[in-house]
Protein backbone atom coordinates (compact mmCIF):
# COMPACT_ATOMS: atom_id res chain seq x y z
CA UNK A 1 0.00 0.00 0.00
CA UNK A 2 2.22 2.75 -1.24
CA UNK A 3 0.69 6.21 -1.04
CA UNK A 4 1.14 8.10 -4.31
CA UNK A 5 0.78 11.83 -3.78
CA UNK A 6 1.66 15.06 -5.55
CA UNK A 7 2.66 18.56 -4.51
CA UNK A 8 4.58 17.90 -1.36
CA UNK A 9 3.04 14.55 -0.43
CA UNK A 10 -0.61 15.69 -0.14
CA UNK A 11 -3.07 12.97 -1.16
CA UNK A 12 -5.63 13.65 -3.85
CA UNK A 13 -9.25 14.00 -2.87
CA UNK A 14 -11.67 11.14 -3.42
CA UNK A 15 -12.96 11.17 -6.96
CA UNK A 16 -10.62 13.98 -8.13
CA UNK A 17 -8.34 13.65 -11.07
CA UNK A 18 -8.79 11.73 -14.30
CA UNK A 19 -7.76 8.42 -12.74
CA UNK A 20 -10.22 8.54 -9.85
CA UNK A 21 -12.64 6.12 -11.47
CA UNK A 22 -9.94 3.91 -12.90
CA UNK A 23 -10.55 5.02 -16.52
CA UNK A 24 -9.84 7.99 -18.80
CA UNK A 25 -11.96 9.57 -21.54
CA UNK A 26 -11.67 8.05 -24.98
CA UNK A 27 -10.24 9.78 -28.06
CA UNK A 28 -13.25 10.99 -30.12
CA UNK A 29 -11.29 11.03 -33.40
CA UNK A 30 -9.37 7.78 -33.22
CA UNK A 31 -12.09 5.83 -31.38
CA UNK A 32 -9.53 3.78 -29.48
CA UNK A 33 -9.90 2.31 -26.02
CA UNK A 34 -9.14 4.62 -23.11
CA UNK A 35 -5.45 4.87 -22.33
CA UNK A 36 -3.99 5.67 -18.91
CA UNK A 37 -2.84 9.23 -18.58
CA UNK A 38 -0.16 8.33 -16.01
CA UNK A 39 2.24 6.52 -18.33
CA UNK A 40 5.96 7.40 -18.33
CA UNK A 41 6.20 7.83 -22.10
CA UNK A 42 3.34 10.29 -22.22
CA UNK A 43 4.81 12.33 -19.40
CA UNK A 44 8.18 12.49 -21.21
CA UNK A 45 6.57 13.59 -24.50
CA UNK A 46 4.58 16.28 -22.79
CA UNK A 47 7.61 17.50 -20.86
CA UNK A 48 9.72 17.69 -24.05
CA UNK A 49 7.06 19.20 -26.31
CA UNK A 50 6.20 22.10 -24.01
CA UNK A 51 9.09 24.57 -23.65
CA UNK A 52 9.70 25.91 -20.18
CA UNK A 53 8.85 29.54 -19.75
CA UNK A 54 11.35 31.64 -17.84
CA UNK A 55 10.17 32.55 -14.41
CA UNK A 56 10.09 36.27 -13.56
CA UNK A 57 12.32 35.78 -10.55
CA UNK A 58 15.14 33.99 -12.42
CA UNK A 59 17.64 35.90 -14.56
CA UNK A 60 17.42 35.72 -18.32
CA UNK A 61 19.63 33.32 -20.21
CA UNK A 62 20.04 30.84 -17.28
CA UNK A 63 18.53 27.29 -17.48
CA UNK A 64 15.49 26.57 -15.39
CA UNK A 65 16.94 23.95 -13.06
CA UNK A 66 13.94 23.92 -10.77
CA UNK A 67 11.50 23.22 -13.65
CA UNK A 68 13.67 20.37 -14.90
CA UNK A 69 13.82 18.85 -11.44
CA UNK A 70 10.03 19.06 -11.12
CA UNK A 71 9.63 17.40 -14.54
CA UNK A 72 11.93 14.57 -13.48
CA UNK A 73 10.01 14.12 -10.24
CA UNK A 74 6.74 13.91 -12.17
CA UNK A 75 8.25 11.36 -14.58
CA UNK A 76 9.45 9.21 -11.67
CA UNK A 77 6.04 9.53 -10.04
CA UNK A 78 4.31 8.47 -13.26
CA UNK A 79 6.69 5.55 -13.65
CA UNK A 80 5.90 4.33 -10.17
CA UNK A 81 2.20 4.68 -10.89
CA UNK A 82 2.48 2.81 -14.18
CA UNK A 83 4.50 -0.08 -12.77
CA UNK A 84 2.57 -0.39 -9.49
CA UNK A 85 -0.18 -2.97 -9.00
CA UNK A 86 -2.92 -0.34 -8.87
CA UNK A 87 -5.72 -0.88 -11.43
CA UNK A 88 -5.86 1.63 -14.26
CA UNK A 89 -9.32 1.01 -15.72
CA UNK A 90 -12.58 -0.73 -14.83
CA UNK A 91 -11.40 -4.18 -15.88
CA UNK A 92 -8.17 -3.97 -13.91
CA UNK A 93 -10.06 -2.50 -10.98
CA UNK A 94 -12.57 -5.36 -10.83
CA UNK A 95 -9.83 -7.96 -11.25
CA UNK A 96 -7.75 -6.35 -8.53
CA UNK A 97 -10.79 -6.21 -6.26
CA UNK A 98 -11.51 -9.92 -6.81
CA UNK A 99 -7.90 -10.77 -6.02
CA UNK A 100 -8.07 -8.72 -2.83
CA UNK A 101 -11.23 -10.58 -1.82
CA UNK A 102 -9.50 -13.93 -2.24
CA UNK A 103 -6.41 -12.78 -0.34
CA UNK A 104 -8.53 -11.44 2.49
CA UNK A 105 -10.45 -14.70 2.78
CA UNK A 106 -7.22 -16.72 2.79
CA UNK A 107 -5.71 -14.50 5.49
CA UNK A 108 -8.84 -14.90 7.61
CA UNK A 109 -8.61 -18.69 7.30
CA UNK A 110 -4.96 -18.70 8.33
CA UNK A 111 -5.70 -16.40 11.27
CA UNK A 112 -8.43 -18.74 12.52
CA UNK A 113 -6.12 -21.74 12.19
CA UNK A 114 -3.32 -20.14 14.21
CA UNK A 115 -5.76 -18.73 16.76
CA UNK A 116 -7.36 -22.15 17.37
CA UNK A 117 -3.90 -23.73 17.45
CA UNK A 118 -2.85 -21.33 20.22
CA UNK A 119 -6.00 -22.15 22.22
CA UNK A 120 -5.46 -25.91 21.90
CA UNK A 121 -1.81 -25.65 22.96
CA UNK A 122 -2.81 -23.40 25.88
CA UNK A 123 -5.40 -25.90 27.14
CA UNK A 124 -2.93 -28.75 26.74
CA UNK A 125 -0.19 -26.92 28.63
CA UNK A 126 -2.57 -25.91 31.45
CA UNK A 127 -3.84 -29.45 31.97
CA UNK A 128 -0.40 -31.07 31.78
CA UNK A 129 1.20 -28.55 34.13
CA UNK A 130 -1.37 -29.38 36.83
CA UNK A 131 -0.75 -33.12 37.08
CA UNK A 132 2.03 -34.28 34.76
CA UNK A 133 4.79 -31.69 35.22
CA UNK A 134 5.26 -28.31 36.86
CA UNK A 135 5.49 -24.82 35.47
CA UNK A 136 9.27 -24.79 35.99
CA UNK A 137 9.82 -27.74 33.65
CA UNK A 138 11.26 -27.49 30.16
CA UNK A 139 8.11 -28.90 28.58
CA UNK A 140 6.01 -26.04 29.92
CA UNK A 141 8.55 -23.51 28.64
CA UNK A 142 8.56 -25.13 25.18
CA UNK A 143 4.77 -25.14 24.94
CA UNK A 144 4.58 -21.51 26.00
CA UNK A 145 7.18 -20.60 23.39
CA UNK A 146 5.03 -22.37 20.81
CA UNK A 147 2.02 -20.36 21.97
CA UNK A 148 4.02 -17.14 21.68
CA UNK A 149 5.23 -18.07 18.19
CA UNK A 150 1.66 -18.76 17.01
CA UNK A 151 0.52 -15.50 18.59
CA UNK A 152 3.16 -13.50 16.70
CA UNK A 153 2.06 -15.13 13.43
CA UNK A 154 -1.57 -14.41 14.32
CA UNK A 155 -0.82 -10.73 14.90
CA UNK A 156 0.94 -10.52 11.55
CA UNK A 157 -2.02 -12.13 9.81
CA UNK A 158 -4.42 -9.71 11.50
CA UNK A 159 -2.33 -6.75 10.32
CA UNK A 160 -2.24 -8.12 6.76
CA UNK A 161 -5.98 -8.72 6.86
CA UNK A 162 -6.68 -5.09 7.77
CA UNK A 163 -4.18 -3.98 5.11
CA UNK A 164 -6.29 -5.84 2.53
CA UNK A 165 -9.39 -4.20 4.00
CA UNK A 166 -7.84 -0.76 3.48
CA UNK A 167 -6.84 -1.66 -0.08
CA UNK A 168 -10.42 -2.74 -0.81
CA UNK A 169 -11.64 0.58 0.59
CA UNK A 170 -9.24 2.44 -1.71
CA UNK A 171 -10.36 0.44 -4.75
CA UNK A 172 -14.06 0.87 -4.00
CA UNK A 173 -13.81 4.61 -3.36
CA UNK A 174 -11.07 5.54 -5.86
CA UNK A 175 -8.77 6.83 -3.15
CA UNK A 176 -5.04 7.37 -3.70
CA UNK A 177 -3.92 7.73 -0.07
CA UNK A 178 -4.39 4.90 2.43
CA UNK A 179 -4.59 7.39 5.29
CA UNK A 180 -8.06 8.40 4.10
CA UNK A 181 -9.40 5.00 5.24
CA UNK A 182 -7.82 5.27 8.69
CA UNK A 183 -10.73 6.71 10.63
CA UNK A 184 -10.80 6.82 14.42
CA UNK A 185 -13.29 3.94 14.58
CA UNK A 186 -11.15 1.75 12.34
CA UNK A 187 -8.01 2.53 14.32
CA UNK A 188 -9.74 1.68 17.61
CA UNK A 189 -11.12 -1.59 16.24
CA UNK A 190 -7.72 -2.65 14.88
CA UNK A 191 -6.05 -1.77 18.17
CA UNK A 192 -8.66 -3.69 20.17
CA UNK A 193 -8.32 -6.72 17.92
CA UNK A 194 -4.54 -6.70 18.24
CA UNK A 195 -4.80 -6.47 22.03
CA UNK A 196 -7.27 -9.39 22.17
CA UNK A 197 -5.07 -11.56 19.96
CA UNK A 198 -1.88 -10.61 21.79
CA UNK A 199 -2.99 -11.89 25.22
CA UNK A 200 -1.37 -15.29 25.93
CA UNK A 201 0.69 -17.03 28.62
CA UNK A 202 4.25 -15.77 28.34
CA UNK A 203 7.18 -18.17 28.78
CA UNK A 204 8.35 -18.37 32.37
CA UNK A 205 6.95 -19.07 35.82
CA UNK A 206 5.18 -16.15 37.53
CA UNK A 207 2.94 -16.42 40.60
CA UNK A 208 0.68 -14.18 42.67
CA UNK A 209 -1.35 -14.50 45.87
CA UNK A 210 -5.04 -15.19 45.16
CA UNK A 211 -7.39 -14.41 48.05
CA UNK A 212 -10.96 -15.71 48.11
CA UNK A 213 -13.76 -16.52 50.57
CA UNK A 214 -15.17 -20.01 50.73
CA UNK A 215 -18.83 -20.43 49.89
CA UNK A 216 -20.37 -22.29 52.84
CA UNK A 217 -17.94 -21.51 55.69
CA UNK A 218 -17.18 -17.91 54.59
CA UNK A 219 -13.61 -18.47 55.71
CA UNK A 220 -10.87 -16.56 53.88
CA UNK A 221 -8.62 -18.63 51.65
CA UNK A 222 -5.26 -17.70 50.19
CA UNK A 223 -3.32 -19.63 47.56
CA UNK A 224 -0.32 -19.12 45.34
CA UNK A 225 -1.72 -19.09 41.81
CA UNK A 226 -0.03 -18.89 38.43
CA UNK A 227 -0.29 -15.74 36.34
CA UNK A 228 -0.99 -18.03 33.38
CA UNK A 229 -4.58 -18.41 34.65
CA UNK A 230 -5.27 -14.72 34.08
CA UNK A 231 -3.62 -14.85 30.63
CA UNK A 232 -5.10 -18.15 29.46
CA UNK A 233 -8.82 -17.49 29.94
CA UNK A 234 -8.92 -14.35 27.67
CA UNK A 235 -7.50 -16.44 24.82
CA UNK A 236 -11.03 -17.77 24.20
CA UNK A 237 -11.88 -14.29 22.88
CA UNK A 238 -10.03 -15.34 19.73
CA UNK A 239 -13.13 -17.29 18.77
CA UNK A 240 -14.47 -14.11 17.19
CA UNK A 241 -12.39 -15.10 14.15
CA UNK A 242 -14.87 -17.91 13.58
CA UNK A 243 -17.63 -15.39 12.83
CA UNK A 244 -15.37 -13.58 10.33
CA UNK A 245 -14.57 -16.83 8.53
CA UNK A 246 -18.27 -17.73 8.41
CA UNK A 247 -19.00 -14.34 6.87
CA UNK A 248 -16.28 -14.53 4.21
CA UNK A 249 -17.19 -18.13 3.26
CA UNK A 250 -20.93 -17.54 3.20
CA UNK A 251 -22.58 -17.99 -0.19
CA UNK A 252 -24.66 -14.88 0.43
CA UNK A 253 -21.52 -12.78 0.91
CA UNK A 254 -19.59 -14.26 -2.03
CA UNK A 255 -22.47 -14.16 -4.52
CA UNK A 256 -22.41 -10.98 -6.63
CA UNK A 257 -26.17 -11.05 -7.31
CA UNK A 258 -26.99 -11.30 -3.59
CA UNK A 259 -24.67 -8.41 -2.78
CA UNK A 260 -26.25 -6.30 -5.54
CA UNK A 261 -29.75 -6.97 -4.25
CA UNK A 262 -28.61 -6.19 -0.72
CA UNK A 263 -27.04 -2.92 -1.85
CA UNK A 264 -30.25 -1.90 -3.62
CA UNK A 265 -32.29 -2.67 -0.48
CA UNK A 266 -29.69 -1.03 1.83
CA UNK A 267 -28.90 -4.30 3.62
CA UNK A 268 -25.41 -4.62 5.09
CA UNK A 269 -23.81 -8.04 4.74
CA UNK A 270 -22.09 -8.60 8.08
CA UNK A 271 -21.75 -11.36 10.66
CA UNK A 272 -25.08 -10.44 12.24
CA UNK A 273 -26.91 -10.87 8.94
CA UNK A 274 -25.22 -14.23 8.32
CA UNK A 275 -26.20 -15.44 11.81
CA UNK A 276 -29.80 -14.37 11.19
CA UNK A 277 -29.90 -16.32 7.94
CA UNK A 278 -28.45 -19.39 9.66
CA UNK A 279 -31.03 -19.10 12.43
CA UNK A 280 -33.71 -18.98 9.75
CA UNK A 281 -32.35 -21.91 7.73
CA UNK A 282 -31.15 -24.30 10.47
CA UNK A 283 -32.03 -22.87 13.90
CA UNK A 284 -31.78 -26.18 15.75
CA UNK A 285 -28.24 -26.90 14.59
CA UNK A 286 -27.03 -23.38 15.42
CA UNK A 287 -28.50 -23.47 18.93
CA UNK A 288 -27.14 -26.96 19.58
CA UNK A 289 -23.60 -26.08 18.49
CA UNK A 290 -23.63 -22.80 20.41
CA UNK A 291 -25.00 -24.36 23.59
CA UNK A 292 -22.56 -27.29 23.64
CA UNK A 293 -19.52 -25.14 22.83
CA UNK A 294 -20.37 -22.51 25.43
CA UNK A 295 -21.12 -25.26 27.96
CA UNK A 296 -17.69 -26.89 27.50
CA UNK A 297 -15.75 -23.59 27.50
CA UNK A 298 -17.55 -22.27 30.59
CA UNK A 299 -17.04 -25.57 32.47
CA UNK A 300 -13.29 -25.59 31.73
CA UNK A 301 -13.02 -21.92 32.76
CA UNK A 302 -14.77 -22.58 36.08
CA UNK A 303 -12.47 -25.53 36.69
CA UNK A 304 -9.37 -23.37 36.12
CA UNK A 305 -10.71 -20.58 38.35
CA UNK A 306 -11.68 -22.91 41.23
CA UNK A 307 -8.74 -25.32 41.29
CA UNK A 308 -6.64 -23.25 43.74
CA UNK A 309 -9.37 -22.86 46.41
CA UNK A 310 -11.45 -26.03 46.03
CA UNK A 311 -9.77 -28.44 48.40
CA UNK A 312 -12.54 -31.04 48.12
CA UNK A 313 -12.38 -31.04 44.27
CA UNK A 314 -16.06 -30.37 43.82
CA UNK A 315 -16.05 -27.56 41.27
CA UNK A 316 -12.42 -28.03 40.22
CA UNK A 317 -13.37 -31.42 38.79
CA UNK A 318 -14.36 -31.13 35.12
CA UNK A 319 -17.53 -33.22 35.50
CA UNK A 320 -18.55 -31.26 38.59
CA UNK A 321 -17.92 -27.99 36.74
CA UNK A 322 -20.08 -29.21 33.84
CA UNK A 323 -22.89 -30.04 36.28
CA UNK A 324 -22.61 -26.57 37.86
CA UNK A 325 -22.69 -24.89 34.44
CA UNK A 326 -25.65 -27.00 33.25
CA UNK A 327 -27.87 -26.21 36.25
CA UNK A 328 -26.89 -22.54 35.96
CA UNK A 329 -27.51 -22.53 32.21
CA UNK A 330 -30.99 -23.98 32.71
CA UNK A 331 -31.75 -21.54 35.58
CA UNK A 332 -32.32 -24.40 38.05
CA UNK A 333 -29.67 -23.76 40.70
CA UNK A 334 -29.92 -26.61 43.20
CA UNK A 335 -27.33 -25.02 45.49
CA UNK A 336 -25.25 -28.18 45.97
CA UNK A 337 -22.32 -26.56 44.14
CA UNK A 338 -21.27 -22.94 44.56
CA UNK A 339 -18.17 -21.21 43.11
CA UNK A 340 -15.73 -19.72 45.59
CA UNK A 341 -13.82 -17.14 43.53
CA UNK A 342 -15.09 -14.05 41.77
CA UNK A 343 -13.78 -15.51 38.53
CA UNK A 344 -16.06 -18.55 38.86
CA UNK A 345 -18.99 -16.40 39.96
CA UNK A 346 -18.56 -14.16 36.91
CA UNK A 347 -18.49 -17.15 34.57
CA UNK A 348 -21.66 -18.52 36.19
CA UNK A 349 -23.34 -15.13 35.81
CA UNK A 350 -22.54 -14.99 32.09
CA UNK A 351 -23.69 -18.61 31.77
CA UNK A 352 -27.06 -17.75 33.34
CA UNK A 353 -27.53 -14.82 30.93
CA UNK A 354 -26.65 -17.00 27.93
CA UNK A 355 -28.99 -19.72 29.23
CA UNK A 356 -31.92 -17.29 29.46
CA UNK A 357 -31.26 -16.10 25.91
CA UNK A 358 -30.92 -19.63 24.54
CA UNK A 359 -34.13 -20.70 26.32
CA UNK A 360 -36.03 -17.84 24.69
CA UNK A 361 -34.57 -18.77 21.30
CA UNK A 362 -35.50 -22.43 21.78
CA UNK A 363 -39.09 -21.48 22.63
CA UNK A 364 -39.28 -19.23 19.56
CA UNK A 365 -37.84 -21.95 17.30
CA UNK A 366 -40.20 -24.63 18.65
CA UNK A 367 -43.20 -22.31 18.25
CA UNK A 368 -42.18 -21.57 14.67
CA UNK A 369 -41.72 -25.27 13.93
CA UNK A 370 -45.17 -26.10 15.32
CA UNK A 371 -46.82 -23.36 13.29
CA UNK A 372 -48.71 -24.44 10.18
CA UNK A 373 -47.36 -23.52 6.80
CA UNK A 374 -49.32 -21.41 4.35
CA UNK A 375 -50.57 -24.42 2.38
CA UNK A 376 -51.49 -26.26 5.58
CA UNK A 377 -53.38 -23.20 6.80
CA UNK A 378 -55.40 -23.05 3.58
CA UNK A 379 -56.27 -26.75 3.83
CA UNK A 380 -57.20 -26.42 7.50
CA UNK A 381 -59.36 -23.35 6.84
CA UNK A 382 -61.12 -25.11 3.97
CA UNK A 383 -61.90 -28.18 6.10
CA UNK A 384 -63.12 -26.07 9.02
CA UNK A 385 -65.24 -23.93 6.71
CA UNK A 386 -66.86 -27.05 5.25
CA UNK A 387 -67.65 -28.43 8.70
CA UNK A 388 -69.06 -25.11 9.88
CA UNK A 389 -71.29 -24.86 6.81
CA UNK A 390 -72.72 -28.29 7.62
CA UNK A 391 -73.31 -27.28 11.23
CA UNK A 392 -75.05 -24.09 10.12
CA UNK A 393 -77.34 -26.07 7.85
CA UNK A 394 -78.14 -28.55 10.61
CA UNK A 395 -78.85 -25.78 13.11
CA UNK A 396 -81.10 -23.98 10.61
CA UNK A 397 -82.93 -27.25 9.91
CA UNK A 398 -83.45 -27.79 13.65
CA UNK A 399 -84.90 -24.28 13.98
CA UNK A 400 -87.35 -24.93 11.15
CA UNK A 401 -88.31 -28.33 12.54
CA UNK A 402 -89.01 -27.02 16.02
CA UNK A 403 -90.97 -24.10 14.55
CA UNK A 404 -93.16 -26.53 12.60
CA UNK A 405 -93.70 -28.77 15.63
CA UNK A 406 -94.68 -25.79 17.79
CA UNK A 407 -97.16 -24.65 15.15
CA UNK A 408 -98.48 -28.18 14.79
CA UNK A 409 -99.12 -28.71 18.50
CA UNK A 410 -100.61 -25.27 19.05
CA UNK A 411 -102.68 -24.68 15.91
CA UNK A 412 -103.46 -28.00 14.31
CA UNK A 413 -104.25 -30.10 17.38
CA UNK A 414 -107.74 -29.97 18.86
CA UNK A 415 -106.40 -30.52 22.37
CA UNK A 416 -102.86 -29.06 22.52
CA UNK A 417 -100.42 -30.71 24.84
CA UNK A 418 -98.79 -27.87 26.74
CA UNK A 419 -95.94 -30.03 28.08
CA UNK A 420 -94.94 -31.07 24.58
CA UNK A 421 -95.27 -27.48 23.37
CA UNK A 422 -92.92 -26.28 26.13
CA UNK A 423 -90.49 -29.07 25.20
CA UNK A 424 -90.39 -27.98 21.56
CA UNK A 425 -90.10 -24.33 22.55
CA UNK A 426 -87.10 -25.22 24.69
CA UNK A 427 -85.55 -27.11 21.76
CA UNK A 428 -86.37 -24.16 19.50
CA UNK A 429 -84.41 -21.76 21.72
CA UNK A 430 -81.49 -24.21 21.91
CA UNK A 431 -81.45 -24.51 18.09
CA UNK A 432 -81.35 -20.69 17.73
CA UNK A 433 -78.50 -20.44 20.24
CA UNK A 434 -76.58 -23.19 18.43
CA UNK A 435 -77.09 -21.43 15.09
CA UNK A 436 -75.75 -18.16 16.47
CA UNK A 437 -72.70 -19.83 18.04
CA UNK A 438 -71.86 -21.64 14.79
CA UNK A 439 -72.11 -18.40 12.84
CA UNK A 440 -69.80 -16.73 15.37
CA UNK A 441 -67.25 -19.52 14.90
CA UNK A 442 -67.53 -19.11 11.14
CA UNK A 443 -66.89 -15.37 11.47
CA UNK A 444 -63.81 -16.04 13.64
CA UNK A 445 -62.48 -18.50 11.08
CA UNK A 446 -62.86 -15.92 8.33
CA UNK A 447 -60.99 -13.37 10.46
CA UNK A 448 -58.15 -15.84 11.06
CA UNK A 449 -57.96 -16.62 7.37
CA UNK A 450 -57.28 -12.94 6.63
CA UNK A 451 -53.61 -12.98 7.61
CA UNK A 452 -51.06 -10.30 6.89
CA UNK A 453 -49.94 -12.13 3.77
CA UNK A 454 -53.49 -12.19 2.42
CA UNK A 455 -53.92 -8.53 3.27
CA UNK A 456 -50.67 -7.68 1.49
CA UNK A 457 -51.79 -9.70 -1.51
CA UNK A 458 -55.16 -7.93 -1.53
CA UNK A 459 -53.39 -4.58 -1.28
CA UNK A 460 -51.17 -5.42 -4.24
CA UNK A 461 -54.20 -6.51 -6.26
CA UNK A 462 -56.00 -3.27 -5.41
CA UNK A 463 -52.91 -1.29 -6.35
CA UNK A 464 -52.78 -3.01 -9.74
CA UNK A 465 -56.49 -2.35 -10.22
CA UNK A 466 -56.10 1.35 -9.39
CA UNK A 467 -53.14 1.59 -11.76
CA UNK A 468 -55.17 -0.04 -14.53
CA UNK A 469 -58.09 2.34 -13.91
CA UNK A 470 -55.70 5.29 -14.03
CA UNK A 471 -54.32 4.10 -17.36
CA UNK A 472 -57.84 3.66 -18.74
CA UNK A 473 -58.75 7.15 -17.52
CA UNK A 474 -55.76 8.64 -19.33
CA UNK A 475 -56.69 6.71 -22.50
CA UNK A 476 -60.25 8.01 -22.22
CA UNK A 477 -59.03 11.59 -21.84
CA UNK A 478 -56.87 11.17 -24.95
CA UNK A 479 -59.84 9.88 -26.93
CA UNK A 480 -62.04 12.72 -25.72
CA UNK A 481 -59.42 15.25 -26.81
CA UNK A 482 -59.26 13.64 -30.28
CA UNK A 483 -63.07 13.67 -30.48
CA UNK A 484 -63.18 17.36 -29.53
CA UNK A 485 -60.69 18.21 -32.28
CA UNK A 486 -62.79 16.29 -34.79
CA UNK A 487 -65.97 18.07 -33.63
CA UNK A 488 -64.25 21.43 -34.05
CA UNK A 489 -63.25 20.49 -37.60
CA UNK A 490 -66.83 19.36 -38.32
CA UNK A 491 -68.24 22.65 -36.95
CA UNK A 492 -65.87 24.64 -39.18
CA UNK A 493 -67.00 22.57 -42.18
CA UNK A 494 -70.66 23.21 -41.33
CA UNK A 495 -69.98 26.95 -41.10
CA UNK A 496 -68.41 26.93 -44.58
CA UNK A 497 -71.27 24.86 -46.06
CA UNK A 498 -73.66 27.84 -46.93
CA UNK A 499 -70.96 29.56 -48.98
CA UNK A 500 -70.28 26.36 -50.88
CA UNK A 501 -74.00 25.86 -51.58
CA UNK A 502 -74.36 29.50 -52.78
CA UNK A 503 -71.44 29.08 -55.13
CA UNK A 504 -72.99 25.90 -56.53
CA UNK A 505 -76.41 27.53 -57.11
CA UNK A 506 -75.16 30.85 -58.61
CA UNK A 507 -72.09 30.11 -60.71
CA UNK A 508 -69.85 33.05 -61.73
CA UNK A 509 -70.26 34.59 -65.26
CA UNK A 510 -68.21 33.00 -68.06
CA UNK A 511 -65.16 34.85 -69.43
CA UNK A 512 -65.45 37.32 -72.37
CA UNK A 513 -65.02 35.99 -75.98
CA UNK A 514 -61.74 36.88 -77.77
CA UNK A 515 -61.58 39.76 -80.29
CA UNK A 516 -62.07 38.90 -83.96
CA UNK A 517 -58.95 39.02 -86.23
CA UNK A 518 -58.44 40.97 -89.56
CA UNK A 519 -59.61 38.03 -91.66
CA UNK A 520 -63.17 37.34 -92.80
CA UNK A 521 -65.44 36.67 -89.91
CA UNK A 522 -66.22 33.05 -89.41
CA UNK A 523 -69.80 32.02 -89.10
CA UNK A 524 -70.63 32.13 -85.50
CA UNK A 525 -71.93 28.93 -84.05
CA UNK A 526 -74.85 28.99 -81.78
CA UNK A 527 -73.88 29.06 -78.15
CA UNK A 528 -75.48 30.33 -74.98
CA UNK A 529 -73.09 33.23 -74.93
CA UNK A 530 -74.75 34.61 -78.12
CA UNK A 531 -77.68 35.74 -76.03
CA UNK A 532 -75.57 38.30 -74.25
CA UNK A 533 -75.49 41.79 -75.86
CA UNK A 534 -72.34 42.69 -77.82
CA UNK A 535 -69.76 44.77 -76.08
CA UNK A 536 -69.40 48.36 -77.18
CA UNK A 537 -66.26 50.38 -77.62
CA UNK A 538 -67.08 52.37 -74.55
CA UNK A 539 -67.26 49.20 -72.53
CA UNK A 540 -63.91 48.01 -73.81
CA UNK A 541 -62.56 51.44 -72.98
Amino acid sequence: MNSHSHNGGLGQLLGSGPGALGRDPTDPEAGRAPQPLHSPGLQVVVAKSEPAEPSPSSPRGQPQDEDKEEDKDEEDEAGRRGHSGKPLNAGHRLGHRRALFEKRKRLSDYALIFGMFGIVVMVTETELSWGVYTKESLYSFALKCLISFSTVILLGLVVLYHAREIQLFMVDNGADDWRIAMTCERVLLISLELVVCAVHPVPGHYRFTWTARLAFTYAPSEAEADVDVLLSIPMFLRLYLLGRVMLLHSKIFTDASSRSIGALNKVTFNTRFVMKTLMTICPGTVLLVFSISSWVVAAWTVRICERYHDKQEVTSNFLGAMWLISITFLSIGYGDMVPHTYCGKGVCLLTGIMGAGCTALVVAVVARKLELTKAEKHVHNFMMDTQLNKRVKNAAANVLRETWLIYKHTRLMKKPDHARVRKHQRKFLQAIHQLRSVKMEQRKLNDQANTLTDLAKTQSVMYDLVAELHAQHEDLETRLAALESRLDALAASLQALPDLVAQAIHPPPPPLPPRPGPGPPAPAAWSPSSWWPPATSSDCG
